[in-house]
């Protein structure tokens, strides 16, 4: 495994941490394999019940990395295979991830580093985060899934602004539009707030929370039969589960139930 994405265990908590401080976290061929096939592990991983999505340094990712896409246009590859090779695998995965990801998002979360961020069901910052719609900057249209997640955070019209005008976003303001579930006053609680949200997740009824996301998926741009009949197919596998009967009978007998996430 490279030493460009750091993953932690601890109980059923999996801290993935961007490891490229020096450049901020950019995102290169190697960190992108690394993500990408990572994530697919961590999707069928039971002993795994949260995620915490986190950078190195001083900032969160500030997206791709330039300097080696240069070399790539500089030697004639101008149809960024990269997008389907590995940035749509990466925000297919962390948008279906049948359990939940949170992001610590310490300073800056740039193109396809906001994408990352914006694919977390929940976003934890502090003084120092911002975001940044950054692909216009340098002449590209929107990827890894960002066409998709903004508009559903922050609506169609915000979404049209912040792509087009491409301009930074500070702390403060991405918590007002939702950009940010959770804005902290210091910059160290990050990723502790992150990991501690991540852990009390991790404690859930694991199943009933990626059948909601899916729910979720759906009812966002779906009709309304889309929506009941995935609603359906939901409650019948959530209530097929130990979890389900466990929390039933903990109610009725006035306890609190002790999800085991099966």
């Amino acid at each position: 495994m490279t030493d460009s994405l750091l993953v932690d265990r601890t109980d059923a908590v999996v801290t993935l941490t961007l490891n490229r401080p020096d450049a901020m976290n950019a995102l290169d061929v190697d960190l992108k394999l690394a993500l990408r096939d990572t994530l697919a592990s961590l999707e069928s991983d039971r002993s795994c019940r949260a995620i915490v999505l986190a950078g190195a340094g001083r900032g969160f990712c500030v997206g791709q990395d330039l300097r080696e896409h240069a070399d790539l246009l500089e030697s004639g590859h101008t149809d960024l295979d990269t997008v389907r090779a590995h940035y749509n695998p990466i925000a297919q995965r962390l948008a279906s991830m049948p359990k939940p990801v949170v992001a610590a998002v310490r300073g800056m979360a740039a193109g396809a580093g906001a994408s990352l961020a914006l694919l977390a069901d929940f976003r934890i910052g502090g003084p120092s985060t911002g975001f940044l719609m950054a692909f216009a900057n340098v002449g590209l249209a929107g990827d890894t899934g960002i066409s998709w997640s903004l508009p559903r955070i922050v609506g169609h019209a915000r979404a049209v602004e912040l792509l087009l005008l491409a301009q930074p976003v500070k702390g403060p303001r991405a918590y007002e539009i939702g950009l940010l579930s959770q804005l902290l006053e210091e910059d160290d609680q990050v990723l502790p707030v992150a990991q501690e949200l991540a852990a009390k997740l991790a404690a859930g009824p694991t199943v009933a929370y990626g059948a909601i996301k899916r729910e979720l998926s759906i009812g966002d741009a779906g009709t309304l039969s889309d929506a009941l009949a995935v609603e359906a197919q939901a409650q019948s596998i959530c209530g097929g589960t130990a979890d389900h009967r466990a929390a039933v009978a903990s109610f009725l007998a006035k306890q609190k139930p002790a999800f085991q996430g099966n």
